[in-house]
């Protein structure tokens, strides 16, 4: 995209909440950007931590329906936040890294206002990313739903053994799964906790989604991975409860007998990368691979 400055004209800033460094980071930023005659919104919950900020305060609906891009500022937790609550409004997301990893916010603290400039110039990327859709039904009926980025996760919850899943894709049966649960992982997820389990790593290209299985009770449980169109259910059988995980941010309580649907959502995410942008070159570097080959 080579998109000129008044592309922008309203940017909004969403930090991690009850951040010190995140406040530092958003005071200059906004400063910038209001210097360039861009208006600028601040998300409630983190002007709410913040120190007092002189622009506007708003809801991520607001954001969602004035903002032509948000910046998101912390690390990976936070953008899957934005993502999930923004999804529906189709705003580009921008990430700037104060976090650890930060496998989705490309953008480092040093070279903030740098990222932004070209952000402005119209020197980015755009990658769509897809969500999850899930839903927990209870006797046929819906108790629960709510949109995934990185993975959805059925779980023993707190008990200390494990629990069987009846699992279909498509409506076939698959298998039925002892073992401490499943994660159901986007491609964006299949580095999270997907990871952590021995799952596949997906390129964001690959129409894919990731079934990976927590330590099951034999080992040729392996993880595999299905189109980004077929349908995922998982149902718990008696007799033990469970839980449903939505990219560690949300939760709800399964029952025996109760059927978790997990499918691709309608909504897609838009990133937008800095120039130079490498995906390998940043599992590279996030994961501690061989050093940058030598040319």
């Amino acid at each position: 995209m080579t998109a000129a400055q008044p592309e922008f004209r309203t940017v909004a800033l969403i930090g991690k909440y009850q951040s010190p460094e995140v406040a530092e980071a958003l005071q200059p930023l906004a400063a910038f950007l209001r210097a360039l005659g861009i208006a600028v919104l601040i998300e409630e919950g983190t002007a709410a931590a913040g120190p007092g900020y002189s622009c506007p305060v708003a809801s991520f609906d607001t954001i969602g329906m004035e903002a032509d891009v948000a910046i998101v500022i912390g690390g990976d937790g936070t953008m899957l936040h934005s993502a999930r609550r923004l999804a529906e409004f189709d705003v580009p997301l921008v990430g700037i890294n104060l976090g650890r990893l930060g496998f989705m916010t490309d953008i480092s603290r040093n070279a903030m206002i740098d990222g932004v400039k070209d952000l402005l110039a119209g020197k980015f990327s755009a990658e769509q990313r897809f969500l999850l859709a899930a839903e927990v039904l209870r006797g046929g009926q819906r108790v629960f739903q709510t949109l995934a980025f990185n993975d959805v996760v059925v779980s023993k919850g707190e008990i200390g053994r494990m629990i069987e899943l009846e699992v279909k894709v498509d409506g076939e049966f698959l298998y039925v799964l002892r073992a401490d649960g499943m994660i159901v992982a986007t491609p964006t997820g299949s580095t999270a906790y997907a990871l952590s389990a021995n799952g596949p790593i997906l390129n964001p290209a690959v129409p894919g989604i990731a079934l990976v299985p927590l330590c099951p009770h034999a080992l040729s449980y392996r993880p595999i991975t299905i189109s980004d169109r077929s349908t995922v259910e998982f149902v718990l059988l008696a007799p033990h409860d469970g839980a449903a995980h939505f990219d560690g941010q949300a939760r709800f309580d399964t029952r025996a007998g109760d059927c978790v649907r997990i499918a691709r959502a309608g909504h897609t995410v838009t990133l937008l990368h800095p120039p130079g942008y490498s995906y390998f070159a940043m599992l590279r570097e996030k994961l501690h691979w061989s050093a940058t080959p030598k040319h």
